[in-house]
Formats: C-alpha cells, structure tokens, sequence
C-alpha cells in the first residue's frame, strides 16, 4: 500500500471517528436539553426513557431508582418491556442481587449482549421478555449512585463500545436530573405539608421580606386582620389595610434602635378583640466572616380576648371591692392604731402581731389606692393638661427616687437629649408614671448597680425610657407585662401588680403608648411616649368639663 493508500486510510478512519464524536456529542447535547426542561419527577422519568431508547437504538428501556431506606433498587418507570413490571407486579431487588447488584456494586456499565433466557434472572418472570442484549450504567448525583439506566435489544450482540460510552454519559445526565426532579418533589410536598400546619393553627403568622413586605399570611392572621390574603401578599407593611395601631406598632418594631430583639406588644380592634404580636427577626448565616444576615420578619398573633375579658372581670370586681372595703380598712386601721395605743404592758411578741396586721392592712391600701387611681386614668377624672418643663420635673424625680434607692446601694442616672422642649401633660401623672418604671425597676436591679432614665424627642414625640440590668423577661411574658395582675411565672416580688397598668393608662390617657425591650440574662428597657403637643380633641377628652364638680379623690387613712 502507497504512502498516500496509508494517508487515505487514516484520514477515513479519523473521519468516522469525529462523526462518531460528533453523534455522541449531540447525543449528550439533546440529552441534557430534554430531560432538563421539567422538574415533574414523572414527566422527566418518561422522558428519559424516551431519549435512552433513541440515542442507542434499543427496543426496550427502564430506570431503577435506590430506595435507600429499604435497601432496594425499585424499578420506576419502563418502555417497551411486555410485562408491567412498575404497578402491576413491581420490580423490587435488593441492591446487592442480580445484574443491577453488579453494576451498583461495580459503579460502572455492565453489558450482555448474548442472553439465552436460560440465566438465572434475580426476577424469574424477567425472562419472559425475551430480550438477547442489555446495557445498564449507574446513574450519579451529587456525588453518589441513585439508581440505574438499562437499555435491552431483542437482537444478540447490539451493544458495542460507542453504545457504552453514549449510555455512561446519558446515565449520569439523566441521574442529575431526576435528582433535581426528585429534590423539587420533596420540597413541594414540605411545603405543601408546612402551609396545612400554618393555616390549621389558631395564631396567626405573616412572614416579611428584609424591606417589611408581606410574603406570607395564614388563614388565622387574616380573620384577626380582617383583610384577605390577595390584599396582603406582596404589600409592604407601611401600606397594609389592617388595624392602625398594630400596623404602626410593628413599624417602629421593625425600625428599632436594637436591631435583631425580638418584640412584643398588645393591641385592641376596633371589634374590642385584643391580639398578642410577637415580632421575631428571621435570622440567616452568613457563609462569609461567620455574620448573621437579616432576611425578614417573622409576626405571630394571637387573640387574647377571652383572657383579657377574664382580667377585666377581675378587675372591675377588684375596683368594686376596693370601693366597698375603703371605710371597713380605715376603721381597722385605725382602731389598731387606738389598740397600740391602749396596751400598756408591752412585749416583743404583740408589737410583732401589731406591726404585721399593720403591714398587711398598708399593703391592702396601696393595692385599693392604685385600684382608684386606674379609675381616675380611665375616667378622665382630675386630669388636668398644662404646659410644663420637662428637665425640671425630672429633676425632681431623681431627687425624690434617692432616698428610696439609698439604702439598696443602687444609682440613679439621667440621660438626657438635646432640646427637649416643654411639653402639655398632667404633671402629677406624668411623674407617677415615671416613678412606677423606677420602682419597678429597682425592684430586679441588684443592689450596687444602676438605674438609667434616658429621655429624648422622636419627631413630635417625647419618649421616656428606664433601663435597668436586672434579669429580663421571657418574650412569652412581654405582651401581657403591662396587664393588671400580671407576673411573671417565678417573679416572687411584692407590690399591688398594679403599676405598670397605671404607667399604660397614663400613656394611653395622654394619647401614647407603652413599650418593652428586653431579654432574658440582659435586663430590660421600660419605655413610654406621648405627644409633645396633644391635640385639642385629645386635651378635651383628658381635662372634663364637670371636674371642678367631682368629689375629691378619696383617701382611705
């Protein structure tokens, strides 16, 4: 043969091979771009097949899958075979047994292309197929083996080397994805099984984005919202058609100063229905320099109604027995005084009874006088708007707070904005507000550590804060903190239970609200606001016209 025979020859053959390449690439190509266009497990199964059986020219195709909490190799979908070996008589192998066993366990093609029907087949009734030549590849995902792609022919000896090569690529392109298609199923179904949880439950839950729009609403939250789920998803917060008060509420959670705390408050619709909001940060990791990113809020509510018509039973019998056991206290109290006063023979044991049914009959009075004082607040009566300068008061309120802190060794620090302006309040209540968050505060505050008042201006609003370190409130407590009677679960203090209700009541009476931030093993910030500048209705609705008619408050002692 001449030299350029030879060259001929070559060049024929390096051809055929780039066709060969060429196909197989294609192959590979219309592989990838079909099976890839669905994320429907079944669909993609079905498709597969179809590609398999033409890219290698095969009669017959199937595609097992690892079932890894059985241990077995299930056949789930199958193409010209003649018995259904999918539904009607499955195919389920362990992964260890027949053909599929050997190429699981080889992690590679196994060919026979000269079948007789006479092999021992892990499945007896396989042999009725009749089939002479079978290629089967391990399909990979993710790293790992997921089932098997088999390929048969009813001819002997029709699978060669280029057969194999088209069927391992085809293989592990289809096992990516059926991988993705299964992955897409099973996070379909968490979902669809996570929103039956949050529309059975009976607190509501709205989920946010990091700019405060609305992504995620149940059932719940929109029966407390009054409002229906088109009206919310995709809503910025800001713009939402719900309640006024709890809508701004969550705003200034959402703006606060204390980034990432989670929060919690009350609030009453316009339907007298009191809903519990606990706003939690949706918190996360950042895979760069260990930082946690805010990705949302999350909003749970929960309606309170039938607890807080329970407290206001309570209370309005509380109000009428402390009206009814004013004049019985006085003449106790004051026929133990005359009984003091009459012993003569004295000893250590009846001083001790005197001054403990004392203690006990003073204790009972300051409960009933905060009794009458929440009435006064809600009432109107007595209140009285005026202008007055707000450093002064405070002034006094840090003189007159010393001498009650003194003795536990504990300080009382002012810290004060700049241009806080005078503002239109009734003073006396003002202070008692303020003196209630001190007292309260110092009541946890260990002894030798600090009390903070901080107070500044926020736009037309004049905030009052008290911060202290003393051993934080649950978030589960936070909302009902400022309820009559409420303690927390443990809190063994003293006092009427009564004083941060005042605290509300006087906000609220002046046109603002309360506040709370804090958590547990970190102390607590106690805080109010009211208008600098009350509007005329608002002063009308505080100052009565009838108080110069009203009897004076009572006084029990």
């Amino acid at each position: 043969m001449t030299a350029t025979n030879v060259l001929t020859e070559e060049n024929r053959r390096l051809l055929q091979e780039i066709k060969r390449r060429t196909h197989q690439m294609a192959a590979i190509n219309v592989v990838t771009s079909v099976v890839g266009q669905s994320l429907d497990l079944e669909k993609t199964l079905q498709t597969a097949l179809d590609v398999a059986l033409e890219i290698v020219s095969a009669d017959a195709s199937g595609i097992s899958l690892i079932d890894e909490a059985a241990g077995e190799l299930v056949l789930r979908a199958q193409r010209g075979w003649v018995h259904d070996f999918v539904a009607s008589h499955p195919m389920r192998l362990a992964i260890d047994e027949g053909m599929s066993g050997e190429v699981l366990g080889r992690d590679d093609v196994v060919v026979y292309n000269n079948l007789t029907g006479e092999e021992d087949y892990a499945m007896p009734s396989f042999r009725e197929e009749h089939f002479r030549s079978i290629a089967m590849a391990p399909m990979h995902a993710r790293g790992r083996i997921i089932g098997v792609l088999s390929v048969m022919s009813n001819e002997p000896g029709r699978f060669d080397d280029d057969s194999v090569s088209v069927l391992r690529v085809v293989a592990d392109t289809v096992g990516i994805a059926l991988e993705n298609a299964r992955l897409y199923a099973r996070s379909v179904e968490q979902r669809q099984r996570m929103e039956a949880i949050l529309h059975a439950t009976a607190d509501g839950i709205i989920a946010t984005d990091q700019g405060g729009k609305i992504v995620m609403t149940n059932y719940a939250a929109e029966q407390m919202l009054g409002a229906e789920r088109d009206e919310l998803l995709g809503i910025p917060l800001r713009g939402a058609p719900i309640n006024e008060h709890i809508r701004n509420q969550l705003l200034r959670a959402l703006a606060s100063r204390e980034k990432g705390e989670e929060k919690a408050f009350q609030a009453t619709m316009k339907d007298e229905r009191v809903i519990a909001v606990l706003v939690n940060p949706i918190v996360n990791d950042s895979q760069f320099e260990h930082l946690a990113i805010q990705d949302g809020w999350l909003i749970m509510l929960q309606d309170m109604t039938h607890i807080r018509r329970a407290e206001l039973a309570r209370a309005r019998f509380m109000q009428e027995a402390g009206h009814d056991m004013r004049n019985p206290l006085s003449i106790s109290y004051s026929s133990l005084i005359t009984l003091d006063k009459l012993i003569r023979s004295r000893d250590g044991a009846i001083d001790e009874v005197l001054d403990l049914a004392k203690s006990g009959l003073e204790r009972l009075q300051t409960i009933i006088n905060d009794l009458l004082h929440l009435e006064h607040i809600e009432s109107g009566y007595n209140f009285r708007i005026h202008e007055f300068n707000v450093l002064d008061v405070l002034h006094e309120i840090e003189h007159e707070s010393m001498d009650r802190l003194v003795d536990r060794a504990i300080t009382l620090s002012l810290e004060l904005g700049a241009d806080i302006p005078q503002i239109h309040a009734d003073v006396r209540w003002f202070k008692r507000a303020v003196h209630n968050y001190i007292e309260n505060a110092a009541k946890y505050t260990p002894s030798g550590e600090s009390i903070a008042v901080r107070v500044f201006c926020e736009q037309d609003w004049l905030v009052v804060e008290i911060v202290d370190n003393g051993p934080g409130i649950p978030v589960n407590a936070q909302a009902r903190i400022f309820d009559r009677f409420y303690r927390v679960q443990g809190d063994k203090s003293t006092g009427s239970g009564l004083g941060l209700a005042i605290v509300k009541g006087v906000a609220q009476a002046h046109g603002g609200d309360v506040y709370l931030r804090s958590r547990v093993g970190e102390g607590s910030v106690f805080g109010f606001r009211i208008p600098i500048n009350p509007p005329e209705e608002l002063r009308r609705d505080i100052r009565l016209p009838d108080d110069e008619n009203r009897p004076p408050p009572p006084k029990l002692f």
